[in-house]
């Protein structure tokens, strides 16, 4: 929807193919009938700034549907993030395309592209061709409408699955504790827990696991994962049955994959002129780090740009489009391959391996034990410098590690211990 009201706004005629809505009117329903945008997500600073740079109007009307800008301690004017469930932003994002002249919003099921003489010249919608100039498509990370364009993707698992589920803060109920833009992080190994904070005094809360254990997986259950958010400190603070009430099931999230492909086929030819892709269709990321949204943000302005410079040379924006992709969006896409990889191993057991570079991660969390790195830590973590940025961190990381200090765990049960929580409430 950021992508069709950025263009028409440039004058462009938009045709938004959109998926049937589901029973409460959203736009995006999954085949178990989950709402998808009831999970937790993300919502960083580029968010904002992309936002305020073409639809200010919509950044307004977004806070007045109760979204929360968030802010550092002694920057109460630089805005890091955005305190918003997924379904609100997009319902104000979707109000803004129904209400923007030069849009016509389509729902139904694309079943194909359709092309004349190597060019995409529209789609073809429950039977019926909608005829375009290009195609963008921003299917997400399960669309199939034009994966025989493109190599294959470049993928792999990330190795963790996770619940979530949603409450809301009573009248005068006082927030709980928090260490971080976005609520509160407590990472054990073995399991992650956050508190999302998000609009109109809304939260969720997440536990992710290692997808192979199984031991965790009863999660799912109401009563387990009842028991298990009273068991872990930061989860009971804001799950207290008198500070807030559950508005969801628990919500299961699995089979989740780190994944990457450009705009170009097996030969290195852009996939069909007049066909460009964007979002979740360039790139998908681990959600644990919130930075979904972001990436395919910061691709969807830049784009708007790469279209008014090339006009209706669609080859060559594509080219442009894929070559700036590779350099800003890629290597986010590497840093969730390695983290994770590293992270389920010790997850599963495994001690620190200081034979091969430090992960992301644990460059971060060596910054506990030396404060001085988040001069370089900090650009990294707010997405104002690429991964690569921590090489220069990382000689001190591994000094760190070298001397046997670990990450300390925040207060709560082990994986073990919370294992026990579980099995005693089944």
């Amino acid at each position: 929807m950021y992508l069709a009201v950025a263009l028409a706004r440039r004058g462009r005629k938009v045709t938004v193919v959109d998926r049937d809505p589901g029973p409460d009117g959203d736009a995006t329903w999954d085949r178990q009938g989950v709402m998808q945008f009831h999970h937790p997500h993300g919502f960083r600073q580029q968010v904002w700034e992309a936002l305020l740079a073409e639809m200010p109007d919509v950044a307004e009307a977004l806070l007045a549907a109760g979204a929360v800008p968030r802010t550092l301690p002694g920057q109460p004017d630089r805005v890091v993030g955005l305190g918003c469930r997924r379904v609100t932003f997009e319902r104000v994002l979707r109000a803004a395309a129904q209400a923007q002249p030069g849009i016509a919003l389509c729902e139904g099921h694309c079943d194909e592209v359709v092309s004349e003489r190597g060019r995409a010249v529209g789609l073809r919608v429950d039977g019926q061709v909608v005829d375009a100039d290009f195609v963008l498509d921003a299917s997400g990370r399960a669309g199939r409408l034009s994966r025989a364009f493109r190599r294959p993707a470049e993928s792999g698992d990330c190795g963790i699955s996770y619940v979530s589920r949603q409450y809301q803060m009573l009248p005068g109920a006082q927030d709980g504790p928090t260490n971080s833009p976005i609520g509160m992080v407590a990472a054990y190994c073995g399991y992650l827990a956050i508190v999302f904070l998000h609009d109109n005094r809304t939260l969720s809360t997440l536990i992710a696991r290692a997808s192979r254990d199984q031991d965790l997986a009863a999660l799912r259950l109401r009563s387990v994962f009842e028991a298990a958010a009273g068991a872990i400190p930061a989860l009971a603070a804001w799950t207290d049955p008198a500070r807030s009430r559950p508005i969801t099931e628990v919500l299961p999230g699995g089979r989740l994959q780190n994944t990457y492909n450009g705009q170009v086929d097996e030969g290195g030819r852009v996939a069909l002129d007049g066909l460009i892709f964007a979002g979740d269709a360039v790139c998908t990321t681990n959600p644990s780090a919130g930075r979904g949204v972001a990436t395919s943000l910061l691709q969807a302005q830049h784009l708007v740009g790469l279209l008014d410079e090339h006009g209706r040379d669609f080859t060559s924006c594509s080219l442009a489009f894929d070559s700036w992709c590779h350099e800003q969006i890629k290597p986010w896409f590497h840093d969730h391959v390695d983290v994770d990889e590293q992270l389920t191993r010790r997850w599963a057991g495994g001690d620190i391996d200081l034979t091969r570079p430090l992960p992301s991660d644990l460059i971060v969390a060596a910054t506990e034990a030396a404060p001085e790195m988040m001069n370089t830590v900090g650009p990294y973590l707010t997405m104002q410098a690429l991964p690569d940025t921590l090489r220069a961190a990382e000689p001190r990381a591994r000094d760190i590690y070298a001397t046997g200090w670990r990450p300390p765990e925040p207060d709560g049960p082990t994986r073990d211990e919370l294992v026990d929580v579980l099995t005693r409430t089944r």
